[in-house]
């Protein structure tokens, strides 16, 4: 087949099948960037841990400055198209021309975006306050952590933690797709799964790892502990439950041992109990029950 040709075919999926992200307005955020940003956030979060930087009490300011900067000038643009999209689809996801494109693009959309990564920033050191505690509820609990240093360098749980949290804050500012990007990208890398939505107590506790699944809607108390596959996810998928709670509460100081599958909205498990590896719930059980 003729070069040319070939390319007509791909041209005409185009109009037939759409999938492109087009600029103007209506396009969507870059994930490369988004990533980026992330791995500045998880810098900010554990200084010297993420990129090989030489920190002394003279340059450390320095080196925050350049993580500030960077999230700000590759983030602020992502939110701004995030919300963008959001805005362009409420107004009937017609393809725009140059100047309404521009004209979305001088909305309050822009403010709005840098306001929220102002936000971020101010809340690291809330988060890492959370985080530190996240890490020292599994060096504790983990015989095999050997220090709080070797559980933030290798632990995929943890890793998975920090960038759940990054992630909620921004879905809980109502920023669209990216928390969920972020998440995704770790949930890649991690073979966990939290979606950014979960409301997560303090003391997070994820063992191993591996084919965890914490649905949007869950809600986790504090002090909880959970082991590979365990999923904590809906009973049914029917998208009229999209605003609905579907997944269930596990109330503080839980262990939840691996490939348990926990499942439904109103499905709570009660504060104190420990459920075995290989269960099957879906309905509430008590406190301190021993299942």
């Amino acid at each position: 087949m003729e070069f040319e040709k070939l390319i007509d075919n791909i041209m005409d999926s185009y109009k037939s099948l759409g999938g492109i992200n087009r600029s103007g307005a209506e396009n969507l955020p870059n994930r490369a960037n988004v990533v980026a940003a992330l791995s500045d956030l998880q810098a900010l979060i554990f200084p010297g841990f993420k990129y090989d930087e030489q920190l002394d009490s003279e340059n450390l300011r320095y080196v925050v400055g350049k993580h500030v900067n960077r999230i700000i000038s590759i983030l602020t643009p992502e939110i701004q198209k995030a919300l963008l999209r959001v805005l362009w689809q409420k107004c009937g996801g017609e393809e725009m021309g140059e100047e309404r494109a521009e004209n979305f693009k001088n909305s309050h959309c822009y403010k709005l975006a840098q306001k929220t990564v102002e936000t971020l920033i101010e809340a690291i050191p809330d988060l890492r306050s959370k985080i530190k505690k996240d890490a020292a509820a599994i060096t504790a609990g983990d015989p095999a952590a050997r220090s709080l240093g070797e559980v933030i360098l290798s632990y995929p749980g943890l890793e998975a933690i920090i960038v759940y949290r990054i992630a909620h804050f921004l879905y809980a500012a109502g920023v669209p797709i990216i928390p969920r990007i972020m998440t995704e990208h770790t949930h890649g890398k991690t073979g966990i799964d939290i979606h950014p939505g979960a409301e997560i107590g303090e003391s997070f506790f994820i063992d191993h790892g591996t084919g965890i699944v914490i649905g949007e809607t869950t809600v986790i108390g504090n002090n909880v502990k959970i082991y590979q596959g365990v999923t904590l996810g809906a009973l049914s998928l029917q998208k009229d439950l999209q605003n609905k709670k579907r997944h269930p509460t596990i109330e503080d100081d839980v262990i939840i041992y691996s490939n348990a599958t926990i499942l439904g909205g109103q499905t709570v498990i009660g504060k104190g109990s420990v459920i075995a590896g290989n269960s099957w719930i879906i309905e509430s059980v008590p406190p301190g029950t021993r299942n």
